[in-house]
């Protein structure tokens, strides 16, 4: 999955039409916090209402994307 995501990532528009809402690192770190990295994964807690979930990434531009809690 993380070969796939270097191969071909997206830019922010691209993504957001694609998965919705689109974090870059500051805006990540103001919504959410950082459990744990399992490329292409990361583990969050959403600051608003303390929902645990993931978030995928891609490193170049780095963007983090589609948000599933559990």
């Amino acid at each position: 999955m993380m070969a796939e995501i270097k191969a071909n990532p997206g830019s922010r528009e691209a993504l957001e039409a694609k998965h919705g809402q689109v974090w870059d690192t500051s805006e990540l770190q103001e919504d959410f916090d950082v459990l744990a990295f399992m490329a292409p994964f990361v583990i969050v807690m959403r600051k608003a209402d303390t929902a645990k979930g993931s978030i995928e990434f891609q490193a170049s531009p780095r963007f983090y994307f589609n948000f599933v809690a559990d």
